[in-house]
């Protein structure tokens, strides 16, 4: 295409010198140079046309791959994972290329599943949970990593004084809920007990956060608190039973092992006639009485939003702050109330089955 622009110039050129030495054909030559010169800037629009359908083509044959570890599966962490797969199939289309993994509960299988992302050179992770997180924290310092279903960054990356930003390959959004809140919820549908139980998986340090920060909240209110700390799923059932002979009521945070282990909760509080105020409303669905609560699938939502962002260069995760639910629900499962007799204001949502 060059050789022909070459050509073509040279053509207008002789015909413009011939022009000059002759007048009698001076109408002619003019004639003939202009048609040259079109012919010239056609050619150069045609070949601007195929390189931007080049281009374009280039464009449409993208493929983004995107690695998701979800901690384990229960209905919050489904939801946000689906949440997310959502948006960034609607935001990219077929462009994006997901590998799902669960790993079933187990930190150590986040950290391996996190490890074949690396391998595999994806070109973006997404963190379900903050055990999946720290696996990706460990994992890569270069492949952008969103976290979801996180509530509280700076503890779970240990950044200390954490202001919103994390400033590495590591942004996402969390599920924390105001906290005090979800105390004075305690408060509103109890406000005539004694003992609240803080029950909770040891190895989740936002679990430990949140229990924390109710708790200071909880004693300001009257109420003598106290710690049940279980270190897996396997010691659920006697802290619990524990902690529902000692408790009148039971606080259980936004914990990952008891929203995967809900029936084991109800099947000893319930009986028990111990209610149980929940972090979520999948928690609250399977063993509580009310929770304050955000809709995971949103979250999941917001967090393929970021991805999206990410994946064409639109924005850089480094630079991307922590995103928070915009919202929280008063909610209530009714069958838990009515066989224990709770009554619920009218603000209150009931959770559908």
């Amino acid at each position: 295409m060059k050789k022909q622009f070459v050509c073509a110039a040279l053509a207008v050129s002789m015909v413009m010198m011939t022009a000059c030495g002759s007048s009698s054909g001076s109408t002619e030559t003019t004639a003939a140079a202009t048609e040259a010169a079109t012919e010239v800037e056609t050619a150069a629009e045609s070949e601007a046309e195929a390189e931007t359908e080049a281009e374009a083509e280039a464009a449409s044959d993208v493929t983004y791959k995107v690695g998701i570890c979800q901690l384990v599966q229960h209905d919050a962490l489904d939801a946000a994972t689906q949440g997310f797969r959502d948006a960034l199939t609607e935001e990219l289309g077929d462009a994006v290329e997901f590998d799902e993994q669960n790993a079933q509960g187990d930190s150590n299988t986040c950290s391996t599943i996190i490890n074949s992302f690396v391998s595999a050179d994806v070109d973006l992770i997404m963190a379900n949970a903050t055990p999946a997180l720290q696996a990706a924290q460990a994992g890569t310092n270069e492949i952008p990593v969103l976290g979801t279903s996180v509530t509280e960054y700076g503890v779970a990356l240990g950044i200390d004084d954490f202001d919103g930003l994390v400033g590495t390959n590591i942004s996402g959004t969390s599920d924390l809920a105001p906290l005090t809140e979800q105390a004075a919820m305690l408060h509103e549908l109890f406000p005539d007990a004694e003992k609240v139980g803080l029950l909770y998986c040891s190895a989740e340090a936002n679990s430990q956060y949140q229990v924390d920060t109710v708790k200071v909240a909880l004693e300001e209110l009257g109420y003598t608190c106290e710690y049940y700390a279980f270190s897996d799923s396997n010691d659920l059932s006697t802290i619990c039973t524990k902690a529902a002979s000692e408790s009148d009521v039971i606080y259980v945070p936004t914990d990952n092992t008891v929203a995967a282990n809900t029936e084991i909760v109800n099947n000893i509080c319930q009986p028990a006639g111990v209610p149980v105020i929940a972090g979520e409303e999948g928690i609250c669905s399977g063993c509580g009485v009310a929770t304050l609560s955000i809709s995971y699938y949103d979250l999941g939502v917001a967090t393929g939003k970021m991805a999206a962002k990410i994946l064409t260069g639109e924005s850089k995760v480094e630079e991307m702050p922590i995103e928070y639910a915009p919202q929280f629900t008063k909610k209530y499962n009714a069958a838990i109330c009515e066989a224990l007799g709770v009554e619920i204001p009218d603000d209150y949502v009931v959770i559908e089955e």
